[in-house]
């Protein structure tokens, strides 16, 4: 085990998701209790380049457990390699990586604990590899979307979250005898569609994975209300898109670490059916619902688990390494695997199979 006198910092990076405080928390005591002192980077990657780092000490992270959010701040916008500066020429990016090493060794940090996503355990994995920084990240998203790791934490807060909009969609569906569309999370890959569609029941999923065809889906629609069923339930990834389509896009931010903001899927989808069908369809555009709140006892015990791991790693020196959930164990992957792709829905996963013998059209 390592000097217990030595410094570690603990960062979150992208976007908010349920958990993030029980990671903090985890770590920050680990270390606490080992002895050491701890850190927390204000604003993710931008603490570390204006130097925003705050002690983390008991009372500071005393009652976080069950809140959503980070007591830290996040960004989505602040990488230290291609930093975002307003100046007389306008939109400039800079290389700030400088900034951060200067910081890091101003206050003795010997290893980071990055908390993100991919685009912030690719930045993560990038200080490793470039600048030497010891580094130890922990897979954050609501999206489940992180290579290495079989869950992220926040996913299943989120996964509920779509789950209750489903249940609380079906009453008005059926009382109006309507087709509702819910839109839901999940960027490139429908892990949220698909666990929330099969839990809350859902006619019809569509996935990114799977283009679809809306033929298809006006199909299964047909045979419902032809069944004597007026009214059908369709959970839509803001990712999924028609055969040979493209993905609805909201908006571009060149700033970000992901410059593509999806949205319209839903609404496309649901003003498809009314047209082809007749039958009155609404969307319900779930959003940032999906994110927030408290997290459900499964993320904080997963994300808490993660914080410890993580901080046991770095007082035994194991650093450049991703924390990942294996067959219900947390063990330690390489951490340049973590921002080398997607993980998607496998076309031959379980889930989707059940769906296919509930009857559930995938829109293929």
């Amino acid at each position: 085990m390592m000097d217990n006198k030595c410094t570690f910092a603990i960062l979150t990076g992208g976007g908010d998701a349920p958990g993030l405080n029980a990671v903090i928390r985890g770590a920050a005591k680990t270390f606490l209790n080992n002895g050491c002192k701890v850190y927390g980077s204000i604003n993710g990657f931008n603490g570390l380049v204006n130097g925003k780092l705050e002690p983390l000490d008991y009372k500071r992270i005393s009652g976080i457990l069950p809140r959503g959010g980070t007591i830290l701040g996040t960004t989505n916008r602040d990488n230290p390699f291609r930093f975002a500066v307003h100046n007389e020429k306008g939109l400039v990016f800079e290389d700030r990586r400088q900034m951060v090493l200067d910081n890091l060794k101003k206050h003795n940090i010997e290893a980071l604990v990055v908390i993100g996503g991919d685009g912030s355990l690719a930045i993560g994995a990038q200080l490793a590899r470039e600048c030497g920084v010891n580094v130890v990240g922990c897979p954050k998203t609501i999206d489940n979307d992180i290579l290495g790791t079989e869950r992220t934490f926040g996913f299943d807060t989120a996964m509920s979250a779509a789950t209750d909009a489903i249940d609380r969609l079906h009453t008005t569906a059926e009382s109006h005898h309507r087709v509702m569309v819910l839109e839901v999370m999940g960027r490139y890959a429908g892990w949220i569609a698909l666990h929330s569609g099969i839990a809350g029941g859902a006619d019809v999923i569509l996935l990114p994975e799977i283009p679809y065809q809306i033929d298809k889906v006006i199909e299964k629609i047909e045979a419902r209300k032809a069944a004597g069923k007026s009214f059908s339930i369709v959970v839509v990834a803001e990712g999924a898109k028609p055969v040979g389509g493209e993905l609805s896009v909201a908006r571009v931010v060149k700033e970000s670490f992901d410059t593509i903001r999806l949205g319209g899927a839903g609404e496309k989808v649901a003003k498809a059916i009314e047209e082809m069908t007749g039958i009155e369809s609404r969307n319900t555009t779930l959003g940032y619902l999906q994110r927030g709140g408290t997290p459900t006892a499964f993320d904080r015990v997963l994300a808490t688990r993660y914080g410890v791991v993580a901080a046991e790693s770095c007082l035994k020196g194991e650093y450049n390494v991703m924390m990942s959930l294996q067959d219900d164990q947390i063990k330690a992957v390489d951490l340049q695997i973590a921002g080398s792709g997607s993980r998607n829905v496998p076309l031959d996963f379980e889930l989707i199979r059940v769906g296919r013998e509930l009857g559930i059209s995938f829109g293929d």
